[in-house]
This record gives structure tokens, C-alpha cells and sequence, in this order.
């Protein structure tokens, strides 16, 4: 088990803490209260900052749940913490509903916070790629949606 050094910015939060035994996402809680109209943006602190060890990241995810019924996410989802940040972890939320506003209170759960190792690498360039079965293939190249396949050419 890695440990993250962790700083209570805001005595009154809890912090950042597994639900469930093998989550892999760690619940981060806003300190203000918020409300976001449809389409509109905020930025949530948490309250607490984090002395990743070198060689690992933190990606800040949006809730499932929140997504669903609030249509709440995240701008830049997933966020990302680099190892030498030490600043409070902010969320920068976004609520995706067309018609209703998102109330949320000080303390509630807004995002997981998941720590992953990192591979850092050395950039070789080159005058040509070596080839692969997919190629250039980019957006849509694989399919995968019915509706969009021309009549007759489904498999």
C-alpha cells in the first residue's frame, strides 16, 4: 500500500475516504455551498491538500450518481494532480442539465479522487511510425453504432 501525505486545509471536512472495500475512488466533499444553473460552472474547493511520492497521479472523477440524477461532472474531467502540486485540490464543476440547478451543500461528496502510478517516457522522434492493423483509423474508425451504419452493411 502506497501512503499520500494529506493536509486538513479545512478542519471541518473529513477526509478523502474509500466507501466501499476495493473502491478505487476516494471521496473528495465540497466546503462551500454551491448552486449551478443549467450550463453554468464552479469551482469547489475540498479542503484538503496531498504530497503524491514521485512516479504517481491523482485524477479527480466525476460521481456516477451526481451524473445521473443532477447532471453534475466535471469541466476537465478527469482533473489532474501532478506529484510536486502541494496546493488544495479544487473541482471545476459543471452542471449538464438543460433546465434545472444544482444545490450543493457544504460536506457533500462531489468527485473521487483516484491515485494511479505513472510511467514517465523519452519521446523518440522519428521519420515514420511503424505500422499497426488500426493506423490513422481515428474518430468513429471502429463503428460500433447501429443507427449510424448505412442500410444493409451491418454485421
Amino acid at each position: 500500500m502506497t501512503e499520500v501525505t494529506i493536509s486538513r486545509l479545512d478542519a471541518g471536512v473529513p477526509l478523502p475516504a474509500y466507501s466501499h472495500p476495493g473502491d478505487a475512488g476516494a471521496d473528495l466533499v465540497t466546503t462551500v455551498d454551491l448552486i449551478l444553473g443549467p450550463g453554468e460552472r464552479g469551482l469547489a474547493p475540498t479542503g484538503i491538500a496531498i504530497a503524491l511520492p514521485e512516479g504517481f497521479v491523482a485524477f479527480v472523477h466525476p460521481r456516477s450518481g451526481l451524473a445521473l440524477r443532477e447532471g453534475l461532472s466535471i469541466v476537465n474531467t478527469p482533473g489532474t494532480i501532478d506529484a510536486g502540486y502541494r496546493g488544495e485540490i479544487k473541482v471545476l464543476l459543471i452542471n449538464h442539465d438543460l433546465h434545472a440547478s444544482v444545490h450543493l451543500a457544504r460536506g457533500d461528496r462531489i468527485a473521487q479522487l483516484v491515485i494511479q502510478r505513472v510511467e514517465h517516457v523519452t519521446f523518440t522522434e522519428v521519420e515514420q511510425l511503424t505500422d499497426s492493423v488500426r493506423g490513422a483509423g481515428g474518430y468513429g474508425s471502429t463503428g460500433g453504432h447501429a443507427a449510424a451504419e448505412p442500410h444493409g452493411e451491418r454485421s
